[in-house]
């Protein structure tokens, strides 16, 4: 079928499938304040900010005449897919987000949802890890997903404990060292 008959709204979307993965099944998507915030900010940013900046360059751009070869216009649409792409999951995530404040934690002596825990492991060298949701992990920030392997092994655990982390490269001993909160 020719172009001419196809809507451009219409055109096929071979960005392929949303790049952010979905929950695991029967997983809750527990998230702390800090995390809903931030979503809460790129989801205005992307509504008030740049989706209106890529709107006015399309709008510009569609102006121009052939839209074939027209790079603003072409590009402008890409990136107003993947914008629109990443409101709707932010949408969807912020809609069935659990908020879990750890500052509230009563048993603080235990590692739950939103401890930082420091741990040693064999070759005795400490590491912090904050454990978080899901849309939060960022490792090289320090925060782990808890339904991560390492948060999945330290979860109950007590200061002095010794857990064991399974992982592809085999078990792991790891010592934790403290827990701490929020607040």
């Amino acid at each position: 079928m020719s172009k001419a008959f196809v809507k451009e709204d219409a055109e096929a979307d071979d960005d392929g499938p949303e790049p952010e993965a979905a929950l695991p099944v029967g997983v809750k998507n527990y998230i702390t304040p800090e995390g809903l915030k931030r979503l809460q900010d790129e989801l205005c940013d992307l509504l008030t900010v740049q989706r209106p900046k890529i709107v006015e360059t399309v709008s510009w751009a569609a102006g121009n005449g052939d839209r074939s070869e027209n790079g603003d216009y072409i590009y402008g649409k890409k990136r107003l897919r993947e914008i629109d792409r990443r409101v709707r999951f932010l949408s969807k995530r912020m809609e069935i987000a659990l908020v879990v404040d750890p500052a509230r934690q009563t048993n603080r002596d235990r590692v739950f949802f939103g401890a930082t825990v420091t741990y040693a492991n064999g070759a005795n060298e400490e590491k912090a890890v904050t454990i978080v949701g899901i849309d939060e992990a960022d490792l090289d920030q320090g925060r782990v997903s808890w339904v991560s392997p390492i948060a999945r092994a330290m979860m109950k655990a007590q200061e002095g404990d010794t857990v064991e982390l399974r992982s592809p490269g085999g078990t792991e001993s790891l010592k934790i060292v403290s827990i701490r909160y929020p607040g």
